[in-house]
């Protein structure tokens, strides 16, 4: 095997995972919502592509109405112990939004990526009607 035949076997095995590179960049959590709503305004990628951006989108919009509702109602308490079960719930939906988004990077690199049930139904939905 000469040198050309060994590179275009590297350009080819590097041709299938740059989609998936593309898939895990949207679904870091917070810094991927942006790549992800920049995908969805241009209406550019597959049909994989855009599910996954929906996706990402819906989480970081849910996440940050979430911490923000919590956060809000920490704030406007008298009662301290109440604020810190509220605080306790706030790093609880921070903790979970984390570890869903590394989930779903893991199942993208496993090509194993399925969506999550009803959240991707939800995101398509809504979603879908105003950036797809």
């Amino acid at each position: 095997m000469n040198h050309t035949e060994s590179a275009n076997r590297a350009h080819n095995t590097n041709d299938t995972s740059y989609p998936s590179q593309y898939l895990l960049l949207y679904l870091i959590p917070v810094i991927g919502f942006f790549p992800s709503l920049w995908t969805l305004y241009h209406k550019q990628g597959s049909r994989e592509k855009l599910s996954v951006s929906r996706l990402s989108v819906t989480l970081a919009l849910t996440w940050v109405m979430g911490y923000i509702l919590l956060a809000s109602g920490t704030a406007s308490l008298n009662s301290n112990l109440f604020a810190v079960r509220l605080l306790i719930l706030n790093s609880f939906f921070t903790s979970s939004y984390f570890l869903v988004s590394i989930w779903l990077m893991l199942r993208i690199s496993k090509n194993k990526y399925k969506g999550l049930p009803g959240f991707s139904q939800l995101a398509d939905q809504i979603l879908g009607k105003y950036l797809s």
